[in-house]
């Protein structure tokens, strides 16, 4: 039986805070550990072997524009904890202030998430490191950070928390995650209440080899750029 882990949310300065009186499920047991260790070890690995590409993305960006190679989002990780989730900055450099004005071009049904296929604030270059996931490589930063895992629900925007409901905040049970089950069955083109059902999914039944598999399968889904945004 899925739990309400989440009651009320409190705003401060610096982090979202959730009051529930039930503590995080994620990392008291054998799996959290051998999950935390798979996630720095695929973590230090992927940042070694793409050096290249991130050299090469990073010179891109600088000279498409001449503006901030990276870009730092804040996000609601687990417990309701604020982060900064590091990108490689994908679209022009005011485009969170031109997003309000472009919100009734939203394509998902709901308010609850913002997703629009043919974004204009995306540079040439975001919308290739974007369809090939390349602008979440600096992610695996954070997941050496312990804000984030290889596997878990996408870290949300602190604009959208703000319009879940109550059923909703299951998510911030695990720490959020680079892949997940939508991202492996059609990713942005997956609608927000079926991305909950799967992120709830993947919470009450996740396993080493559930982990395991979802990582096999995120990469022909990468590659293919199918269901990017």
């Amino acid at each position: 039986m899925l739990r309400l882990a989440i009651m009320t949310a409190t705003l401060s300065n610096h982090s979202l805070i959730f009051t529930s009186g039930l503590p995080s499920i994620e990392g008291t047991d054998v799996y959290g550990h051998c999950k935390r260790i798979l996630d720095v070890a695929i973590s230090t690995l992927a940042i070694i072997l793409c050096i290249p590409l991130i050299v090469l993305v990073a010179i891109a960006i600088k000279c498409e524009d001449g503006g901030k190679i990276f870009y730092w989002s804040p996000r609601v990780g687990r417990g309701g904890r604020r982060f900064q989730c590091l990108k490689f900055r994908s679209m022009v450099v005011d485009a969170d202030k031109k997003k309000e004005a472009m919100r009734l071009l939203n394509q998902h049904a709901d308010d609850r998430t913002f997703k629009l296929r043919h974004d204009p604030r995306i540079t040439k270059v975001g919308r290739w490191i974007r369809r090939y996931s390349i602008d979440e490589l600096p992610q695996f930063y954070n997941v050496l950070c312990g804000d984030m895992s290889v596997v878990g629900p996408r870290p949300a925007l602190l604009e959208e928390v703000l319009r879940y409901n109550v059923l909703d905040y299951n998510r911030f049970d695990v720490l959020p995650g680079l892949t997940c089950i939508w991202q492996v069955s059609g990713r942005g083109d997956i609608p927000f209440d079926e991305q909950i059902v799967m992120d709830l999914e993947y919470i009450g039944c996740r396993s080493f080899s559930t982990d395991l598999k979802l990582i096999i399968k995120t990469i022909p889904v990468v590659l293919s750029g199918k269901g990017a945004y």
